[in-house]
C-alpha cells in the first residue's frame, strides 16, 4: 500500500558524504509512487532537530513545497506515501508525525488497531493530538516510552530501546520508521505483518517498503521476519525482536535494475509491462524442467511424497490473482484429478473451511505482502494443511510463511493494476498442476513434454497479438464515452470476462460487468439494451466442440437484440464472422492455455480506453498496488 523510505549516511570531516538523505528518500519514493497514495512527506535530521515537510495530493505537490521551503543536505531521513485509512487525506493526517516537542518523526504503514486506547491513555498523560491517524498515537507511545520510561537516555540504544516496548503494546499490522534528534546517525525501524526490507550499502544504508526504494544505490537487500526491529546506521545493521533478543535476517541480491522500473519508451508503465508479457512468461518458464521434458521445481522445499497425498487442494487469493486461481482450477483438475476450490483470501478463514493434513492451499500474490492472502495462509498452516505462495516478490512475506514457494520471475510490475503478473501467475499455476501430475502420475510423461512445448510457444503467440492490436486500440479510442461494456465467457474463458472487467473498472472507471456465458438466459440478458458493447471470449472450435456452439449461440442471442458484439476469438474460426461487429483473433492454441492469450486484447482495450479519457492508467483512483491491510 503506503511507501515508505529510510536512509542514513556516512559524513567525512562533517559534511555529507556520498548522498545526501533528501535526494535518497526522494528518489525512493518517486520509485515506490507505484504503490498508490494520497500524500507524501519526508522528514530529515539536521544540526539535533527534526525538519520535516508534508502535503497531500502527489508527490509534485510536496516536490513544490520543498522547493519554496527547502530543507538541508542531511545524513539521516525517512519519507512516505500514505494511502488514507484513519483520517483524510489531508496536510495534518500526512506522514511523519511529530512528538517529543518536535524531536522525534515517525512514519507507518498498515493499521494499528489499539489505536483508541492508546490514544485516551496518552491524553489523559497531557499529550495533544494534531492529527486523526493512528499512526500520530504510535509516534507518541513512542516519544512517551523514551521521554518518561526510558529518561532520554541514548546512551544504551535509547530509541531502539523505545520501540521495541512500543511494539510490545501495538495491534494490528505495521511498519514503523523513526527518527530522533538526540540520536542523529540512527534510524529505527519495526515490522508486523507489513513489508519491510533492508538495503545495504558502503557507509550508507536503507530502508524501504521493498527494493524499489533503494535499487539506485544497492542491490544488496536483507528481508526481517515478522515482529522485528532494525536499527540502521551508516555502517551498522542490527536486528532484534520486539524484546530487544538479537535476532537475523535474511541477505539476498536483487536481480533487477533501476532501468526496469521505467517506462523504457513507453507512454505509461502499464504499456510497458503488457508488452513485457511475452518475456514475463519464458522467465516463468524457464529452468523449470530438463533435458527430457521432465519438470524440476527446484524452489518448492516441500517433501514430494506429501504432495503425493494431496486429497483436496484451496486456492487462496484477491482480485485478479483469484482469477488466475480460478484458471488454475480448470487446468489442476483436469491434469491432477484432485478436487480444487478457489476462495477470496478475505472470505475464507470467517466460515470455518474444513481442512487437514492431505489439504494444499496454493496462495497466489503479485507482492506477497497482500494482508488478506498472508492471514488465510498463516490460518491454514494452523490448520495443519500445506501451503504453496505463487508469488512475483522474492523474499516477502507470503512465500517466507509458506511450506513451499514458486517465484514468477516475471520483473518488477509497477502500474496498480496487474498485467504481466497475472499471465505469470497463470503460467506459474499451470507448472504446479503439471509438476503435481507428474509426481502422482495421473498423465503420461509424453503429455507433459507436449505441454510444456506448447506453454513455451506462448511468448512467440503473445509478441502477435501485440504486433496485431492496431484495429483493438482504434475501437477502444472510438468507445471513450461509452458508459458500460459486459464480458462474456466460458469455461477458461470465463475468468478472462472476469479480468476483462476488472481491468475497465480499474483504470477506465467504466461500468463492467463478467458473467459465465452459460448465465445469460438465468438474468444478465435483460441488461442487453441496442448499442450496449459486448465482449465474447469464445472457446476454440477445435477443442470442446459443444462448448464452441453454445458460446456462439450467445452471440446471435445478444446481437440479436440489439448488443454490439465484440469477439475474441481464435485464428481459423470463421463460425463467428456472421455475428460479430468486430472480430479479434488470437493464434491456435491448446483450449487449457488460451487464457494466456485471450487476456491480452482485453488488457489493451482497457489500457487505450483509459488512456484516451485522459485518465493515468498507472495509479488510478482509490486503488494501491499492494493492499497491506484487511
Amino acid at each position: 500500500m503506503c511507501g515508505i523510505v529510510g536512509y542514513v549516511g556516512r559524513s567525512v570531516d562533517g559534511a555529507v558524504s556520498g548522498h545526501s538523505a533528501l535526494d535518497v528518500v526522494l528518489e525512493g519514493l518517486r520509485r515506490l509512487e507505484y504503490r498508490g497514495y494520497d500524500s507524501a512527506g519526508i522528514a530529515v535530521v539536521s544540526d539535533g532537530v527534526i525538519e520535516s515537510r508534508k502535503k497531500s495530493g502527489k508527490l509534485s505537490n510536496l516536490i513544490a513545497e520543498l522547493e519554496e521551503h527547502p530543507l538541508p543536505e542531511t545524513l539521516t531521513g525517512i519519507g512516505h506515501t500514505r494511502w488514507a485509512t484513519h483520517g483524510g487525506p489531508t496536510d495534518r493526517n500526512a506522514h511523519p508525525h511529530l512528538a517529543d516537542e518536535g524531536r522525534l518523526a515517525l512514519i507507518h504503514n498498515g493499521i494499528i488497531e489499539n489505536f483508541a486506547e492508546l490514544k485516551l491513555e496518552l491524553i489523559d498523560k497531557g499529550v495533544k493530538f494534531l492529527s486523526e491517524t493512528d499512526t500520530e498515537v504510535a509516534a507518541a507511545l513512542v516519544a512517551d516510552i523514551f521521554r518518561n520510561q526510558l529518561g532520554g537516555d541514548v546512551s544504551d540504544g535509547g530509541l531502539t530501546k523505545a520501540m521495541e516496548l512500543a511494539c510490545q503494546r501495538l495491534e494490528g499490522a505495521f511498519t514503523l520508521l523513526a527518527v530522533h534528534a538526540d540520536q542523529p546517525d540512527v534510524v529505527v525501524a519495526a515490522r508486523r505483518n507489513s513489508p519491510l526490507v533492508v538495503g545495504l550499502g558502503d557507509g550508507e544504508n536503507f530502508l524501504g517498503s521493498d527494493v524499489s526504494g533503494f535499487i539506485d544505490y544497492t542491490r544488496r537487500a536483507v528481508e526481517l521476519g515478522q515482529d522485528q526491529i532494525v536499527t540502521i546506521t551508516a555502517d551498522t545493521v542490527v536486528i532484534t525482536d520486539f524484546f530487544g533478543n538479537p535476532a537475523e535476517g535474511k541477505e539476498y541480491h536483487v536481480d533487477w535494475d533501476p532501468a526496469s522500473a521505467k517506462k523504457g519508451g513507453f507512454s505509461s508503465f502499464m504499456e510497458k509491462e503488457i508488452h513485457d508479457q511475452p518475456d514475463a512468461v519464458a522467465q516463468t518458464l524457464l529452468g523449470r524442467s530438463d533435458l527430457e521434458g521432465k519438470l524440476t521445481l527446484n524452489e518448492l522445499r516441500i517433501d514430494p511424497e506429501l504432495l503425493k497425498q494431496v486429497n483436496k487442494i484451496v486456492v487462496l487469493a484477491c482480485g485478479t490473482a483469484a482469477y488466475a486461481g480460478m484458471v488454475a482450477k480448470y487446468a489442476i483438475e483436469n491434469w491432477c484429478r484432485i478436487p480444487t476450490e478457489v476462495e477470496l483470501a478475505h472470505e475464507f478463514r470467517y466460515r470455518d473451511p474444513i481442512l487437514d493434513e492431505n489439504t494444499l492451499v496454493v496462495s497466489i500474490s503479485q507482492s506477497g505482502e497482500t494482508m488478506d492472502t498472508l492471514m488465510a495462509v498463516r490460518y491454514a498452516r494452523e490448520q495443519g494443511a500445506k501451503t504453496i505462495s505463487i508469488c512475483n516478490t522474492n523474499g516477502s512475506t507470503i512465500p517466507r510463511e509458506s511450506d513451499a514457494v514458486l517465484y514468477t520471475h516475471a520483473g518488477p510490475e509497477i502500474a496498480v493494476a496487474s498485467t504481466k503478473a497475472f499471465l505469470a501467475q497463470i503460467t506459474a499455476a499451470y507448472l504446479l498442476g503439471l509438476y503435481l501430475a507428474q509426481l502422482r502420475g495421473n498423465i503420461f510423461s509424453g503429455q507433459i513434454k507436449d505441454v510444456l512445448a506448447d506453454l513455451a510457444k506462448i511468448p512467440e503467440k503473445i509478441q502477435t497479438i501485440l504486433d496485431n492490436a492496431g484495429p483493438l486500440r482504434e475501437l477502444a479510442r472510438s468507445m471513450a464515452d461509452e458508459k458500460s461494456v459486459l464480458f462474456l465467457g466460458r469455461h477458461v474463458g470465463y475468468p478472462v470476462a472476469l479480468e476483462g472487467a476488472l481491468k475497465l473498472k480499474e483504470i477506465a472507471y467504466i461500468h463492467a460487468e463478467g458473467f459465465a456465458a452459460g448465465e445469460l438466459k438465468h438474468g444478465p440478458i435483460a441488461l442487453i439494451d441496442e448499442g450496449q458493447p459486448v465482449f465474447v471470449v469464445v472457446p476454440s472450435p477445435r477443442g470442446r466442440d459443444s462448448l464452441h456452439a453454445k458460446v456462439v449461440s450467445n452471440i446471435q442471442e445478444i446481437r440479436a437484440r440489439g448488443a454490439r458484439t465484440l469477439v475474441i476469438a481464435e485464428e481459423g474460426d470463421e463460425a463467428v464472422k456472421a455475428y460479430a461487429e468486430h472480430v479479434f483473433y488470437v493464434p491456435e492454441t491448446p483450449s487449457l492455455l488460451m487464457p494466456l492469450l485471450t487476456t491480452v486484447p482485453l488488457q489493451i482495450f482497457a489500457a487505450e480506453l483509459a488512456a484516451a479519457k485522459g485518465y493515468d492508467v498507472d495509479q488510478p483512483r482509490n486503488l494501491a498496488k499492494s493492499v497491506t491491510v484487511e
